[in-house]
């Protein structure tokens, strides 16, 4: 199965609830209403994503297909993560996503998109093993980041600026431990870079320690090695026993080898 009409991922939503929430005041009867959905769209991700063996999220593109050299190399460092034992997660939509989530796939890997609802004509990508779709694009980015170990970015346009910009903000505030940001695609990231070191590090809006935590590099092998050195310090620190599923609320530990079919289940 393939997508088509890529360029037009997330363009537009058939569902206008995000919209009206950020238009402004509405009646404090239809606030309310509102914050009970987010509330739930909130629940909905804790119970699909809690029970995930440790997150790399990736991020990129929803325009790249499978001849881009980017997609490839989302497609082998997905992979070389998954072997170490990493679920990878991704927005679970085409391109970059898409090959991420195939990689893993490729390795025998735990595949997980976080999709936003999009155009009717929009599908999750075939390649993932559970995936939920979210209503509003800030609670399908906080579950990004909540089940995350590592980010790894390739090149995208506004929303993988956004993602990897985000992440860095959580990590430069301390909202969330110092978790590795890795950067591929190294021709594609030098303008930004230098953007980063002579504009933004040249007139103090950053510190060098906030560029010296960006890893850049288009090989696997150092990002996995970056990624491993990192984030099983932090899988150590959070090493506190989690609650067992429960039965009652549907809840399932997720196994490897399952089929994407196991996993398509409503949660």
């Amino acid at each position: 199965m393939r997508l088509h009409q890529d360029h037009d991922w997330g363009k537009h939503s058939r569902d206008h609830g995000e919209r009206h929430f950020l238009a402004g005041p509405r009646s404090r009867w239809r606030e309310l209403v509102r914050a009970l959905r987010i509330f739930a769209e909130f629940i909905k991700g804790f119970r699909a994503l809690h029970f995930l063996p440790p997150c790399v999220t990736v991020f990129g593109s929803a325009r790249f297909g499978p001849d881009n050299r980017w997609y490839q190399l989302a497609r082998d460092v997905s992979a070389a993560l998954s072997r170490e034992g990493f679920t990878i997660l991704t927005g679970g939509g085409p391109g970059i996503m898409e090959a991420a989530n195939r990689g893993a796939r490729d390795a025998g890997g735990l595949s997980v998109g976080c999709n936003i609802t999009l155009p009717h004509e929009q599908q999750p990508n075939p390649y993932l093993d559970r995936f939920v779709e979210f209503r509003y694009f800030f609670v399908r980015k906080v579950m990004l980041v909540k089940y995350s170990y590592a980010f790894v970015v390739l090149p995208g346009g506004f929303g993988t600026m956004d993602e990897l910009f985000e992440a860095a903000t959580l990590i430069q505030t301390r909202k969330i431990e110092d978790f590795p940001l890795v950067l591929m695609g190294v021709e594609y990231w030098q303008p930004l870079l230098q953007f980063l070191r002579t504009s933004m590090l040249g007139n103090g809006a950053i510190d060098p320690a906030d560029l010296d935590r960006i890893l850049v590099t288009d090989d696997v092998a150092t990002a996995v090695a970056h990624v491993l050195a990192s984030a099983r310090r932090h899988l150590d620190d959070r090493s506190e026993a989690r609650s067992k599923p429960s039965s009652w609320l549907g809840e399932r530990l997720p196994k490897h080898g399952s089929t994407a079919a196991d996993f398509r289940k409503p949660v």
